[in-house]
């Protein structure tokens, strides 16, 4: 099994434990989005309490990946998945956190 198998597997394992439903192919999608940042301890996930991090997220991602206005629903969105994901979940995965804000923000078409 790739590395990159192994990193979507713990995703579609953590989704399970919170009864979350995913669309598997999506999913992959976003995780390949993240690129090598997925093998990375620190850069696979994101810090919820860390703000220049979630400044990055919003800038990088919902900004320049998916195409977005930056705006107050922008916040309320990222807040929205780190609800989902539990702000004391210290694994916060960035592929899955990305999956919610696709979802969250109904831009799968950007991955299709």
């Amino acid at each position: 099994m790739s590395k990159f198998e192994e990193a979507l597997g713990v995703y579609q394992g953590e989704f399970d434990k919170l009864g979350v439903k995913y669309d598997a192919d999506l999913l992959r999608a976003c995780t390949k989005a993240c690129g090598p940042s997925i093998y990375l301890a620190d850069a696979s996930k994101v810090s919820s309490s860390d703000k220049e991090e979630l400044a990055r997220v919003k800038n990088n991602f919902l900004i320049k990946k998916l195409g977005m206005q930056d705006g107050a629903d922008l916040d309320a969105g990222i807040k929205a998945v780190i609800d989902i994901l539990g702000a004391s979940n210290r694994n916060k995965y960035r592929a899955m956190f990305y999956y919610l804000l696709t979802k969250h923000f109904k831009k799968e078409s950007v991955f299709k």
